[in-house]
């Protein structure tokens, strides 16, 4: 039985699905800062497409 015990506390085979799972949350973490910071500039521009698509289509 603690031969069983050691075995599964040096095993790591979930190590790298952890440290995936980490990454992926630090670049979402960024990405929604810079959408939060750049969402009003983004936004502006998205607005001016717009207007000059609607305004050429008439």
């Amino acid at each position: 039985m603690l031969q069983r015990l050691i075995s599964l506390l040096k095993d790591d085979e979930g190590q790298g699905l952890a440290e995936y799972a980490l990454i992926l949350v630090l670049i979402a973490v960024v990405v929604i800062g810079a959408l939060t910071i750049l969402g009003g500039n983004i936004q502006e521009v998205f607005n001016s497409i717009a207007t000059s698509l609607s305004g050429s289509g008439s």
